[in-house]
């Protein structure tokens, strides 16, 4: 997971759930909700994907590798 604070006072966080096809955003302006996803998701205790209303952003970071992954998954 990664977290920006942006030049707008939002807080911007990021993660992939293993392939680049499953790539997350979220923007949230709470300070005490980044940090409580943090030092739950250090802990395992979160589950992140229910703490914020994220955005799929998966088909603009897919890398030719992951492309060719899913295309050997569709023939199976």
């Amino acid at each position: 997971m990664q977290v920006w604070l942006r030049d707008d006072n939002t807080w911007q966080l990021d993660f992939r759930d293993g392939t680049a096809a499953e790539h997350y955003q979220a923007r949230v302006i709470s300070q005490e909700k980044v940090t409580i996803t943090l030092s739950g998701r250090v802990k395992r205790r979160l589950d992140r994907k229910k703490a914020f209303l994220w955005n799929s952003i998966g088909a603009r970071s897919e890398t030719p590798a992951d492309l060719a992954a899913a295309r050997g998954r569709q023939g199976e």
